[in-house]
């Protein structure tokens, strides 16, 4: 189902930046902001909300404006950590905005997908190098290998069961990876699926297909499930869980917040601006779900 924004939830949109910028990634932060990562600029924004949905904007450029930061997430210890794809390396940024960063052994390992998990470290997917990486928050990397050859590992969150899970986007697959190292993954059913978010409701992990045009829902036991959206050609790109089986997504190709609730009913809502390539996505903490939109600006949308 298909609506416009003045037929569900309150959408509107707040500048961030340019097209020259590129919000990408999206988080919130433990000191009551939002951070987005400006992939095209180099550069990390931080968002304080206020009742209006306006706030205070901050930009700090990073040392290599070429870096391309793609997903950030809140770390254990206070700040945020962020993945540079472009560079190959793991970057922090503290809440007054000062960052540093560390090289990924590999050479060329593209990082991309970052969450924090249950062991204190942040845990981190290699596209180019087809492995997942672990941080520890005083700098000590590790890596592990994937079982499947050119599986472009892309986004990772902490499961229920205390592990990480991830997609693997040309594998067509979800991978499992234990605090211990141990890898399994799981075929998903529709060919060419090409999944890229993943998110945890605290029961089971949620996914997209952006090559389906799909969600999906995985339990920790590797049960499947894929829910088509009314449009097959929407693009789901990232996704997040507002509570157990009510997560929203953005639809990359339709212009679009998508959202599915607990009766697995999927709907549409409408951005104001065209063509406005929305990615990442994420609660706030004001509650409303907020989208970063690659064209210079980011959308909050009130359910």
């Amino acid at each position: 189902m298909r609506r416009n924004a003045e037929d569900g939830p309150r959408i509107r949109e707040i500048p961030v930046g340019d097209e020259r910028s590129g919000p990408y990634g999206i988080a919130a932060g433990p000191d009551g902001a939002l951070w987005i990562t400006l992939t095209h600029s180099g550069g990390i924004a931080r968002l304080t909300p206020d009742g209006d949905g306006d706030g205070d904007l901050a930009v700090f450029p990073l040392d290599a404006p070429d870096c391309r930061p793609a997903v950030i997430t809140p770390g254990p210890d206070g700040a945020l950590w962020f993945t540079r794809s472009q560079d190959h390396r793991i970057g922090r940024v503290t809440t007054g905005g000062e960052a540093r960063s560390y090289p990924v052994p590999t050479p060329e390992s593209g990082p991309f997908g970052i969450a924090a998990g249950p062991d204190g470290a942040l845990w981190f997917t290699e596209m180019n190098a087809g492995r997942v990486g672990r941080i520890t928050t005083g700098g000590d990397l590790t890596e592990f290998p994937l079982p499947v050859e050119g599986a472009f590992p892309a986004a990772i969150t902490a499961g229920p069961d205390g592990a990480l899970w991830f997609t693997l986007n040309q594998a067509g697959a979800i991978g499992r990876i234990g605090v211990d190292g141990r890898v399994t993954t799981y075929g998903l059913p529709t060919a060419g699926a090409g999944p890229v978010g993943i998110a945890s409701d605290g029961e089971a992990l949620w996914f997209t297909e952006i090559g389906a045009g799909r969600i999906g829902r995985i339990s920790v036991d590797g049960r499947i499930e894929e829910f088509p959206p009314p449009d097959p050609a929407a693009r789901p790109h990232a996704i997040v869980a507002a509570s157990a089986g009510d997560c929203w997504f953005t639809e990359w190709g339709a212009n679009r917040i998508g959202h599915i609730g607990v009766d697995r009913v999927i709907t549409g809502y409408d951005l104001p601006s065209p063509a406005s390539e929305p990615h990442g996505i994420a609660v706030g903490p004001d509650g409303a779900l907020w989208a970063a939109l690659e064209t210079g600006a980011v959308a909050r949308l009130v359910p």
